[in-house]
């Protein structure tokens, strides 16, 4: 079996919110268990694994490296998961660490020298190495050697350290942070998408049978449409509605208890929690449906900007809710509806010349 090692990368802010996408320490043993193991058992991201699996198989064929992977896309969607299946599936081991964990570059030297032909190295947040580190990084992914300088000042020297072939695997939510010299040393760029209440719904179905769990179709459509379209928010939604399935009812999770649990966990049927709606809210009745600048709405809402963007916007932007625009952000009328707050029609003018001028 391939050996993990993992060093935490910094917590953000948002990861106490029961809908943040980050890992939480409470569920990391849980959330291992249930990952799949095998492309078969991964659900969605179906033009992803079918191109995996061709590049997987030529390269097991030719008893060959397989060419260095970036994963990028919101978090959450299983860019951890896709690289402990890749590595199962080609027989080798995996070496899992985080961006800001890698400070200088002995750190990635002392992760380096560690492989052996063939393993992976899969770095998280790759677009939070140190500048410094990223320099070192570019020889090791082109040529396969680590160039060091020793000593300082006129007795310095560069030595040059062979490594033995490997795969990197970057993993991002911010594609656009990385440097172009590090984007263009991967072979294989795979953007991770938002899963569908279907998919979602399979995952749950799974999930809850793991955890030994009885669930009906309709109460895991019922987590499903609330998720986010991420599945690690779905599979702590799925232990969150447990508890209160054991309690409150006869330890099944049916459609009707999967309504009280959410609704008391204070999260709508759209899978919007109170922030989100704060957040849509502020738009709306501070700022009259906007525009609006990413950080004065984060200082009106109490929220990191960072956190807005990456966190709140992909999801209210797929379901149509808010407008980026190059004067700052704004509610759609669906956004007036879910809240049930009246549209105003000089708001609709305001929206025509925005556009208008935007055009222009």
């Amino acid at each position: 079996m391939p050996l993990n090692s993992y060093n935490e990368a910094e917590e953000f802010d948002f990861e106490s919110r029961l809908t943040g996408t980050g890992a939480l320490q409470e569920d990391s043993d849980n959330e291992i268990s249930l990952r799949p193991k095998t492309l078969s058992e991964y659900v969605g991201q179906e033009k992803i694994k079918e191109n995996l699996s061709i590049f997987i198989k030529a390269a097991k064929s030719r008893d060959d490296i397989l060419d260095h992977v970036l994963l990028h896309g919101p978090p959450g969607l299983g860019k951890t998961t896709l690289s402990v299946i890749i590595a199962e599936e080609l027989s080798v081991h995996i070496k899992i660490t985080s961006g800001p964990a890698i400070e200088k570059a002995g750190d990635l030297a002392a992760l380096l020298t560690t492989l052996e032909r063939g393993d992976i190295l899969f770095i998280d947040e790759i677009h939070r190495l140190p500048r410094a580190v990223e320099e070192i990084l570019y020889p090791a992914m082109e040529d396969f050697c680590l160039d060091l300088m020793m000593g300082k000042g006129p007795s310095a020297r560069s030595i040059r350290i062979p490594l033995p072939n490997f795969t990197l695997i970057g993993a991002t939510t911010r594609a656009g942070q990385l440097s172009s010299p590090l984007r263009d040393r991967f072979g294989m760029m795979f953007r991770l998408e938002l899963y569908t209440p279907e998919e979602l719904k399979q995952i749950i179905i799974r999930s809850a049978n793991i955890l030994e769990t009885k669930i009906t179709d309709e109460g895991a459509a019922e987590i499903a449409c609330r998720s986010r379209g991420t599945p690690r928010i779905a599979n702590r939604l799925l232990k969150r509605v447990r508890d209160f399935a054991q309690v409150l009812g006869d330890g099944v999770i049916t459609e009707e208890i999967a309504q009280i649990a959410l609704q008391k966990l204070d999260i709508d049927e759209l899978g919007l929690d109170a922030v989100d709606r704060r957040m849509l809210g502020a738009i709306i009745t501070h700022f009259g449906g906007g525009p609006v600048g990413l950080d004065t709405l984060a200082a009106v809402i109490g929220e990191e900007s960072v956190t807005l963007e990456d966190v709140y916007e992909p999801y209210l932007l797929q379901l149509g809710f808010l407008n980026r625009t190059p004067r700052g952000r704004m509610a759609t009328k669906s956004a007036y509806q879910h809240l049930d707050i009246p549209f105003p029609q000089d708001c609709r003018i305001g929206i025509e010349q925005l556009e208008l001028s935007t055009d222009e």
